[in-house]
């Protein structure tokens, strides 16, 4: 067992592939896994997008997200919207299918848990 502190991780930052899942724009999206255990179902790290709009479903997953900086704006299938900014946490429960607004610049802390 170990205490895992992110100042002290240096992951590379790697691009996600993302083609299948734009609505419009062109965004892009990196993540640097600071941390993944349980036999990788359990994951955190630091997540950013350009502007863009695009798609993102939970199957299988919960994910908490703090919003480090800018924003976006999340709608869920079922019609729910939300507007993030930097300082907002929240819930992606498992299921949840998504589409996110990204009008200039978004970065996140996020923890991921398979379900």
């Amino acid at each position: 067992m170990a205490i895992v502190f992110f100042g002290d991780q240096a992951p590379e930052k790697i691009e996600k592939d993302i083609s299948g899942d734009i609505v419009s724009g062109a965004p892009r999206q990196f993540v640097e896994l600071m941390y993944s255990g349980e036999n990788d179902t359990i994951k955190s790290g630091v997540w950013e997008s350009s502007e863009g709009v695009f798609k993102a479903d939970y199957h299988g997953i919960v994910e908490f997200c703090h919003i480090l900086e800018g924003g976006a704006v999340i709608t869920a299938s079922d019609g729910q919207c939300i507007m993030v900014k930097a300082g907002d946490g929240f819930v992606l429960e498992e299921g949840l299918e998504t589409e996110w607004v990204v009008g200039d610049y978004i970065k996140k802390h996020f923890f991921i848990c398979n379900v």
